[in-house]
């Protein structure tokens, strides 16, 4: 399978930039399509996980359009949104003005392989669906570890590879055949979202990173497989 969007190695961040850039604009309504609205439902669950207490410094990377740093927000939290993609960031930032209230997350652009952060700077720190999409995924979960405090959460949803044959067999198919229909009626190219496959074929997924979590020396390690494991979110605690 060949993805002009997917490029192992030091290419790979322009290539999910040019990605990004294109998909941005119909990002927010694609996830709810072809997750049938399920996202924010697992959205949800990482914030309950991340127990957020008021005050607490949350760092959200890859944080897209900021539907994670949002929710930290109105938790209570004091969040910063990182995302190296200007076009996604635009739209957060876009939906930042428009809420009112205080305590709105702060947007900046950056690499979540080399944090702009000091150590120990974050109580909490999550990834959605932007770990797979980095050229070394491993960096950027030690630079989460790096930049939680002693008790700080890691969290980590994204897809997730099924554990069952038949059921990800068929998983497979949907995002092979169906999944990049939505990228060529909203994006006018079936390879924006032909792209998940490509890219999850090529990352270990959830147990991937659970043994990275234990690795790094996370304690209270955690995997919560959703449908079956076709999503996942993994915790850790930094001790």
């Amino acid at each position: 399978m060949a993805n002009k969007f997917y490029q192992p190695g030091e290419l790979r961040a322009a290539k999910v930039e040019d990605l990004f850039a294109v998909i941005a604009p119909r990002y927010d309504l694609i996830n709810d399509l072809q997750s049938f609205g399920m996202h924010r439902v697992w959205k949800r669950r990482l914030i309950g996980m991340a127990a957020v207490k008021a005050g607490e410094p949350a760092l959200d990377l890859c944080c897209g359009t900021g539907d994670i740093a949002f929710a930290l927000a109105a938790r209570g939290a004091g969040v910063s949104g990182l995302d190296f993609s200007e076009a996604m960031l635009e739209v957060a930032r876009k939906r930042a003005s428009i809420r009112s209230g205080t305590g709105a997350p702060f947007f900046q652009q950056g690499d979540a392989q080399a944090l702009p952060f000091s150590d120990n700077s974050f109580d909490i720190v999550t990834v959605g669906y932007g770990l797979r999409n980095l050229s070394k995924w491993e960096r950027g979960l030690e630079e989460m570890w790096r930049v939680a405090r002693p008790g700080g959460r890691l969290l980590v949803l994204d897809f997730g590879k099924p554990e069952g044959d038949l059921l990800r067999r068929l998983y497979f198919a949907y995002l092979k055949w169906l999944v990049p229909i939505f990228g060529r009626l909203f994006c006018g190219d079936s390879a924006t979202h032909a792209y998940i496959l490509e890219s999850l074929l090529n990352y270990p997924a959830q147990r991937g990173v659970e043994s990275k979590m234990r690795s790094l020396g996370c304690c209270d390690v955690r995997v919560i497989n959703l449908l079956g494991g076709a999503m996942s979110i993994n915790y850790g605690v930094k001790p």
